[in-house]
C-alpha cells in the first residue's frame, strides 16, 4: 500500500485526493495547504489528517507526495521530497523558469527517486488509442498533427498574472501531447498570439488566442491551436494524418442524444470543462504512478518530459515576441 501525502488542497488537489483514495493500492495519509482550513476540510473528507508541508516531507512513513501547489513552489518541493526519499507526482509545469526546472532535474536525478509530471492527457483513453493505432502503423508514417484546445472561458486576470503565460500554463499540455503522439521533439517552433477574448489579459502582458507550428527534423509538422474562450464548451480534438490514412479524436459530448427532425440534426455540446472531460485520465494517471512506484517500473512520464515541454513553451514565447521561428536547441 502506497502511503501518500498531498501538498495542495485547491481545485486540482481535490481531484487528486479523490483518485488517491479511490485506488486500492494507495491511501491518503495527510494533506497540507497554505490555507490550513482547506487542508483540514479535504483531509477530513478522505480520512486523512492536516499537517504542514515540512511534516509530510519529513515523515518516514509517507512513501510518496503529490504536489498540487502553486507553480512557483514545484521545483523546491520536488527537490525536498526526493531528498527525503519520496516518490513524487507533480502537477505541470515543473517551474515557470526553464533554468530552474533544469536545476531541479539535476538535483532530483541525483537523489534517485522517481518523479512523474502530471500530463494527464496522455492517459485519456481516446488519445491513448490514437497513439496506439499510430505506433501500430495503421495509417502509415505520421505526417501532420493538429491539436485543438479551447477553454470555455478565460481564468481570472489575477491568475493570468502569475500563470507564466498561455504557452507555459495552457499550451504546455499540448506541447507534451505533440511529443507523445509524434514520438520526438520538434526541431523548431513558430508561434503567434493575440489578446482577443479579454483586453485585461493583454494588459497583463499575456495572450488568450494562439497558434504554434512545430517542425520536426524529418519534415513532419504539428499545429496547435489554443483559445481561452469557446462559447459552446471545452473543445478538445486531435487529428493525425498519415501516409496511409487519418486518425481523429472528437469531443466528448455532455450526452449521446442525437435529435433529428425536419429542422436539422442536433447533438449535445462538449463537456463543459477539464474536470468533466479528463476525470478518467486523472484516475488512469494515478494508477500508472502507483504501479510504477510499487513495482519499480519505469515511469510513463518523467521529469525530463516536463522540462522538454517547458523548453517548448519558452521557444514559443520567444517566437511570438520576435516573429521568427525558434530552434528548440537554442533555448
Amino acid at each position: 500500500m502506497l502511503r501518500v501525502g498531498l501538498l495542495g488542497a485547491g481545485r486540482i488537489g481535490t481531484v487528486h485526493a479523490q483518485t488517491i483514495t479511490a485506488h486500492r493500492g494507495s491511501t491518503l495519509v495527510a494533506v497540507a495547504d497554505v490555507a490550513p482550513e482547506s487542508a483540514e476540510k479535504l483531509a477530513a473528507l478522505h480520512g486523512a489528517v492536516a499537517r504542514s508541508v515540512e511534516q509530510i516531507i519529513a515523515d518516514p512513513e509517507i512513501d510518496a507526495v503529490l504536489i498540487a501547489t502553486s507553480t512557483d513552489t514545484h521545483s523546491e518541493l520536488i527537490e525536498a521530497a526526493t531528498s527525503a526519499g519520496k516518490a513524487v507526482l507533480c502537477e505541470k509545469p515543473v517551474d515557470l523558469s526553464l533554468e530552474r526546472a533544469r536545476a531541479c532535474l539535476k538535483v532530483s536525478s541525483a537523489n534517485g527517486k522517481p518523479v512523474m509530471v502530471g500530463f494527464n492527457r496522455r492517459f485519456d483513453p481516446s488519445f491513448a488509442a490514437l497513439k496506439a493505432a499510430s505506433v501500430a502503423g495503421e495509417i502509415g508514417k505520421s505526417e501532420l498533427l493538429s491539436i485543438t484546445s479551447f477553454d470555455p472561458s478565460p481564468p481570472p486576470v489575477s491568475y493570468v498574472k502569475v500563470s507564466g503565460g498561455l504557452f507555459r500554463d495552457m499550451m504546455i499540455h499540448d506541447f507534451d501531447m505533440a511529443n507523445f503522439i509524434m514520438g520526438d521533439l520538434p526541431e523548431s517552433i513558430t508561434a503567434i498570439g493575440s489578446s482577443l477574448v479579454d483586453p485585461a489579459i493583454g494588459e497583463a502582458g499575456d495572450v488568450d488566442t494562439a497558434v504554434a507550428t512545430l517542425r520536426y527534423a524529418d519534415g513532419r509538422i504539428a499545429v496547435i491551436k489554443n483559445s481561452r474562450r469557446a462559447a459552446y464548451g471545452y473543445d478538445q480534438r486531435l487529428e493525425l494524418l498519415g501516409s496511409d490514412g487519418h486518425l481523429q479524436v472528437l469531443n466528448v459530448p455532455e450526452n449521446s442524444l442525437v435529435k433529428s427532425t425536419n429542422a436539422g440534426v442536433n447533438n449535445a455540446k462538449p463537456t463543459y470543462f477539464f474536470l468533466e472531460r479528463y476525470m478518467p485520465a486523472y484516475e488512469a494517471e494515478w494508477a500508472a504512478f502507483v504501479d510504477s512506484v510499487i513495482n519499480n517500473k519505469a515511469l510513463p512520464i518523467t521529469l525530463e518530459d516536463g522540462v522538454a515541454a517547458l523548453a517548448m513553451a519558452e521557444a514559443a514565447t520567444k517566437s511570438m515576441q520576435t516573429g521568427l521561428p525558434v530552434k528548440l536547441a537554442d533555448v
